[in-house]
């Protein structure tokens, strides 16, 4: 147990986290209208606060106490958060049914969650085998993030994405499973432009198309100094003709009865 003056200032703070994760509120979601709505009627944040409260308890070695906490919160709000992860300030969770943080995961400052997130792990040995997310994070619905990867500063995770491998800062990941795509500004980050997502697969069709185009440029390039490229379309043309007439031909005699 910690003494008594570190826990009067560990409470202390804990009210003004508290204070903040309502003015977080009314700067990601923009149908929050009262403090009286947000403090009554945003389950994200009754599990945010619930979360504090028991990872304090959890920190001071009250273990049972603070996993009843997050017992009575999963039921309450839908999102269950062991009491052991570390979440950041201005943390929030938009709708939130479905969520789910495990033990050792850790989440930076000013991230956004929305509902049906899971950050699991992938071991079942006992080290540190969540995610850990970086500041400014946002992990869009239903997106799943597995093991004791890194999720850098100014991610984003799109909707439905499965991430199994550490992504780097500013970057966009989409698909399942999860691939990066490009970047995203801070204004579109601020602005939450979610529809503004990548495709990295019609990327990479699209770059291996350029480079067809120019591969068969640089061929009738050399084709026209060599001089073959006349006779070469002049062969083609012919061969064309002769499979053309003997299909035709073939559609006749089939036509006629023959080949029955």
């Amino acid at each position: 147990m910690e003494n008594f003056g570190d826990i009067k200032k560990e409470v202390s703070d804990l009210f003004k986290r508290m204070r903040e994760d309502i003015q977080t509120v009314f700067a990601k979601d923009p149908a929050a209208k009262s403090i009286l709505e947000v403090i009554f009627c945003y389950p994200g944040l009754h599990a945010v606060w619930a979360h504090r409260v028991a990872h304090f308890l959890w920190k001071n070695r009250l273990l049972l106490i603070a996993r009843l906490i997050s017992h009575i919160n999963r039921w309450l709000t839908g999102i269950e958060i062991h009491p052991g992860a570390r979440i950041g300030r201005r943390f929030f969770i938009d709708h939130g049914m479905g969520v789910v943080i495990g033990e050792t995961a850790k989440i930076g400052d000013g991230v956004l969650m929305y509902q049906g997130v899971v950050l699991g792990g992938t071991s079942l040995e006992k080290k540190k085998r969540h995610p850990t997310l970086g500041n400014n994070v946002v992990v869009g619905t239903g997106a799943i993030v597995l093991g004791g990867i890194n999720i850098g500063d100014g991610a984003r995770i799109a909707a439905g994405s499965v991430v199994i491998h550490d992504v780097p800062r500013r970057a966009t990941v989409v698909g399942v499973p999860g691939r990066i795509g490009m970047g995203f500004s801070v204004r579109e980050i601020q602005d939450l432009e979610h529809g503004k997502l990548p495709d990295p697969v019609a990327d990479a069709i699209r770059f291996m198309m350029k480079e067809q185009e120019k591969l068969e440029e640089r061929i009738r390039q050399l084709e026209l100094k060599e001089g073959t490229s006349i006779e070469f379309d002049k062969c083609l043309v012919k061969k064309g003709v002769e499979i053309n007439e003997g299909f035709l031909c073939a559609s006749e005699e089939f036509s006629e009865g023959g080949g029955i």
